[in-house]
């Protein structure tokens, strides 16, 4: 991808002053292992967030947090003014506008692209079924694929099945989208039509965290760009800076090796 050629203007300065999300002091350990270590972030609304890093650095670990996927020992997690605790009301009030799309689709194999998109607005939202429908195809359309809406997912390209799980996650109209490395399961043709999805979805002023390796992408969409590395974050900065005139040494040796390939 060509990163010069579709740079996306950063979060408007209106929405500056208001925090989406509000990490503070978090901390997970598995067993004895302290896989996240003392992390803080605020997001802006419509802000967009790359997190990067080696494996094992925590960085799925941490996104999974926001919508307690895994749930942290210590700190405090705030998602649109609710804080995420132990208490389900809480914890399904925050899932309701947080969609999140995984490295490996986890689409529902025998039901089709369309009752895929279905399930969550109507179960969960209450949606009307017409209108759930009229949503789901509204966004089959947004991610290029309308065509394949009575296919199933076994019938699509790995391309298109991540498209499918972006246009399904999107149906709940969320305020928060978290990605977890979308296109490191995908042959290398196909992770340009997933990332082109996503820079059109950033271009509409989504609030997105994203965990990735595709440095172009970074580079075409963040707001910030996060180094992790060991549990901590590292280094941050706008792109720019970040990728041009990294601070840490670990952040230079990393971005050397990550962006020879």
């Amino acid at each position: 991808m060509n990163s010069e050629e579709h740079i996306i203007a950063p979060v408007e300065s209106a929405a500056a002053d208001e925090d989406i999300i509000i990490v503070r002091d978090l901390n997970k350990w598995f067993g004895q292992f302290h896989v996240l270590k003392s992390l803080n972030l605020n997001v802006k609304k419509g802000e967009r967030i790359v997190i990067c890093g080696p494996s094992g650095s925590g960085k799925s670990t941490f996104i999974r947090c926001i919508n307690h996927l895994e749930a942290h020992q210590r700190g405090e997690i705030i998602v649109d003014g609710v804080v995420l605790n132990e208490d389900l009301k809480n914890i399904e009030a925050i899932r309701r506008e947080v969609g999140m799309v995984f490295q490996h689709f986890n689409l529902f194999p025998h039901l089709s692209v369309l009752e895929n998109c279905l399930l969550a607005p109507i179960w969960v939202r209450k949606t009307p079924r017409k209108e759930a429908i009229e949503i789901a195809m509204e966004y089959l359309e947004r991610v290029k694929i309308p065509e394949q809406a009575h296919k199933y997912p076994g019938q699509l390209s790995g391309g298109q099945q991540q498209r499918v799980a972006i246009a399904r996650s999107l149906c709940m109209k969320p305020k928060i989208m978290l990605f977890d490395e979308p296109t490191s399961a995908l042959d290398p043709e196909m992770i340009k039509e997933v990332l082109d999805v996503m820079i059109e979805l950033a271009g509409s002023g989504m609030t997105m965290l994203c965990v990735t390796h595709e440095m172009g992408f970074a580079k075409t969409v963040a707001d910030r760009v996060i180094f992790m590395d060991g549990g901590e974050c590292v280094e941050e900065g706008p792109p720019q800076s970040f990728f041009n005139n990294p601070q840490q040494p670990r952040t230079r040796e990393f971005l050397d090796q990550i962006l020879q390939h």
